[in-house]
């Protein structure tokens, strides 16, 4: 077996005349059994007849029949751990001589597997700053803030207005219209022309203004666009946030004292903050056992790889409601844009393998039950109906995959060498694919 680069070889092969004849005249014996020839009944056309006039077509499966078979049968034969479909190369084939011709294939790739234990890695244990509560607190505060109606009075800054709006000019085909919005005066979420026009008004008074819109506003019928509105003011409230005491703990949840839900509050952002530090820790850990096994990787493997990206990334654009249909994507640009990266990502699943069958990992029941158990929970949907789902799409397998994969990120994390230090940009195997995105804002201008 020759190699030719990376995990690309070649084998020579020869099929024998006699086998070669026995397979044709098998061939065209079935043509004989099913073509319709002027002049003769079925199944009773001469055999010469039916090879001369169907010479090409028994040729050809002649050749489909016996190829695969010669190639599975070396491959089992040597166990040779073939990738994707091989090439066939300098087909030779002439009437009454052996068949012979080359076989290019790629192999699954072979390594030693190095020390995946005891790795450094950079890991920096999180701390939650009292800033970072006194943050998350107040914004728990600010979800239990009542809103209370004042009395009639002009209003000022700071208060929460309970307005009716339409579009008076400015926007195609429907006006913009709504009522009962409550807007904030002054505050950055609120148009600064809606504050102006606001301030100053009333209960039961009106007025008129119009607003420039920026080019990149967030709803599409106003973006870009002077709009002019008149604006009923219905009704002013002011914002009434709740004491930060016991009673306050004790109305969130099974809290007794305002300290016991501080340190819940700290526990949860301390975990989150864990959550975030660990997996760049992974992501960091996984680029240097790449980086520690320099082998090849079939390009098949690479390419299904970057479809995957792509169908990813289409699917994303879908979901954000982009046509994927416009897109006119450059698949060899593509390919040659991502094809390192990609490498990367194979590179990472074939160690991944590995090291879950040396330390036999693998997805248990308990695993496959508590994850259908926390879907079914997100989606309110009963166990039973997700696991159906899943069995029935074949998406058992994939789950089972992922959360061996998660289980091997886990056990490489806690058998690293954890070192602080500072964190290098994200590793190159999740980038964006910023060349989908390229090719996306060329489709659509």
């Amino acid at each position: 077996m020759a190699l030719i680069e990376g995990c690309q070889h070649e084998l020579e092969f020869t099929i024998p005349a006699h086998e070669v004849e026995k397979e044709s005249e098998r061939i065209a014996q079935g043509y004989t059994q099913k073509v319709r020839l002027p002049g003769f009944r079925p199944g009773k056309a001469p055999m010469g007849i039916v090879r001369q006039k169907f010479a090409a077509e028994i040729r050809q499966e002649t050749l489909e029949s016996l190829i695969p078979k010669v190639l599975q049968e070396r491959f089992q034969a040597d166990k040779i751990p073939v990738v994707g479909r091989p090439d066939i190369l300098d087909l030779k084939f002439l009437e009454g001589t052996d068949v012979s011709f080359k076989a290019r294939f790629e192999v699954m790739p072979e390594f030693e597997l190095g020390d995946y234990r005891n790795v450094e890695v950079i890991y920096n244990e999180p701390v939650v700053e009292d800033e970072e509560l006194d943050k998350r607190i107040g914004e728990i505060r600010e979800d239990k803030a009542q809103f209370v109606n004042e009395e009639p009075r002009p209003a000022k800054l700071g208060d929460f207005a309970v307005v009716n709006l339409e579009s008076t000019s400015g926007v195609e085909g429907e006006p913009v219209s709504t009522k009962d919005l409550q807007l904030e005066i002054g505050a950055d979420s609120t148009m600064p022309e809606f504050t102006a026009g606001i301030t100053g008004l009333e209960p039961g008074a009106s007025t008129d203004v119009t607003v420039d819109y920026p080019a990149d506003y967030t709803h599409e019928k106003l973006a870009g666009r002077k709009v002019s509105f008149h604006i009923q003011l219905n009704q002013l409230r002011r914002k009434e946030l709740p004491e930060l005491n016991d009673d306050f703990a004790k109305d969130l949840g099974d809290f007794q004292t305002f300290d016991e839900l501080r340190n819940a509050v700290r526990t949860q952002l301390l975990r989150g903050k864990e959550g975030s530090a660990q997996e760049g820790s992974k992501r960091l850990l996984l680029d240097t056992l790449v980086d520690a096994h320099p082998f090849p990787v079939p390009n098949a493997w690479i390419d299904r790889q970057i479809e995957i990206d792509v169908e990813n990334y289409l699917r994303m654009v879908q979901e954000n409601g982009g046509d994927p249909r416009q897109m006119n994507l450059d698949w060899e640009k593509i390919r040659e844009a991502r094809k390192e990266t990609a490498a990367r990502q194979v590179k990472v699943s074939v160690l991944m393998d590995r090291i879950a069958k040396a330390e036999s990992i693998e997805a248990t029941q308990e695993d496959l039950d508590r994850e259908i158990q926390r879907v079914a929970r997100e989606r309110r949907e009963p166990p039973i109906a997700v696991r159906q789902r899943w069995e029935k799409d074949g998406a058992m397998a994939n789950v089972a995959s992922q959360i061996r994969d998660w289980k091997t990120r886990n056990f490489l994390f806690d058998h690293a060498r954890k070192v602080p230090g500072e964190m290098p940009a994200e590793s190159a195997q999740l980038e964006a694919p910023a060349e989908l995105e390229a090719a996306a804002s060329e489709a659509e201008a």
